[in-house]
């Protein structure tokens, strides 16, 4: 049956209302922000997740480092972008977790503003000294650090590296003195310059490092000890509570249509179970899973739930 002339030409304003992804998702190149400089975990694993995309769509995807303010800057251009599914922020520990507990006027809101549409899983960080340091333990980088209150430096680059060395200064009861910088390559430059003594980094940017020779790892800050690294010890082991690992995901703006995010979710949890990325992620000390919208946004809540704790651990003020 024929539609009427006039009724099919009423109806052509509806259909031209319906999103774009309800209709055809991805009908061009997708933009990936990560609100850090290249180098670190984040970097990589949105990279291997994007090139999965593009080979599965045929789409582009650009991936967009926008470093500065603690993944903020970041942050905002995906938040303020259209709600389409176009623009996907990689969502670390930082942005996501524990910024919302270190700065008092964040300018969005993760659980508002942002929708989880992909979870990589956490993993741990090392605490790094250059490998001509004088220390060949925690107990001894704890013992100089008594001793010389504030002349032992540790660069942070993020919430995921400046909450571990605040919150070693309570538990060990010593004063390292934070140094900010806005970038990870900066900040171990000056590591292995000498102007820093100390560095807690997440495992996967720091494994090239120590590859390399060019850093010594005193310590984890995961749960236990690592397969990967059997005879490095945790810092759990002398300070039971002190447990601090990570987590990557990707989030897009609210408001984007469910379409967009639920392929979006499907194809992110193939990437992750398909090589490279899955042996990758385990490399990385990550455990690739299949997890969908919900639990998504259930283990983002978790993560903020824990962070926030750590910081009050850490005695951080907001700032």
């Amino acid at each position: 049956m024929r539609l009427p002339r006039r009724a099919l030409l009423a109806s052509l304003p509806a259909l031209a209302a319906l999103p774009a992804a309800a209709q055809s998702w991805p009908a061009r190149p997708v933009r990936i922000i990560v609100p850090f400089a290249p180098g670190g975990s984040g970097d990589i694993t949105a990279r291997l997740v994007g090139r999965y995309i593009e080979e599965k769509t045929g789409q582009a995807v650009v991936v967009d480092n926008r470093p500065g303010a603690n993944g903020v800057i970041g942050t905002m251009a995906v938040k303020t972008a259209a709600p389409d599914g176009y623009t996907v922020l990689l969502a670390t520990t930082s942005t996501h977790s524990a910024n919302p507990s270190m700065m008092r006027e964040l300018p969005y809101d993760p659980e508002r503003d942002f929708t989880g549409v992909g979870f990589f899983g956490s993993n741990g960080a090392y605490l790094l000294v250059r490998p001509d340091a004088p220390w060949r333990s925690l107990g001894e980088l704890v013992a100089e650090a008594r001793e010389r209150p504030g002349k032992v430096f540790f660069g942070h680059f993020n919430a995921s590296s400046r909450v571990p060395g605040e919150l070693l200064n309570a538990m060990a009861d010593i004063r390292m003195q934070g140094v900010p910088y806005r970038a990870i390559g900066t900040a171990f430059s000056d590591l292995l310059a000498g102007r820093l003594q100390v560095i807690f980094v997440d495992t996967t940017a720091g494994d090239a490092y120590l590859r390399n020779n060019q850093v010594r790892a005193l310590a984890i800050t995961r749960q236990g000890r690592w397969s990967r690294h059997p005879d490095l010890p945790a810092i759990s082991e002398t300070y039971p509570d002190f447990v601090l690992t990570g987590f990557l995901g990707l989030a897009v703006p609210t408001g984007t249509p469910p379409e967009a995010a639920q392929r979006l979710n499907t194809l992110i949890n193939e990437a992750i179970l398909a090589e490279p990325a899955r042996s990758r992620m385990v490399e990385f000390g990550f455990v690739p899973e299949a997890i969908g919208l919900e639990r998504v946004a259930e283990l983002m809540r978790l993560e903020r739930e824990k962070w926030s704790r750590f910081v009050r651990m850490a005695g951080i003020e907001p700032e």
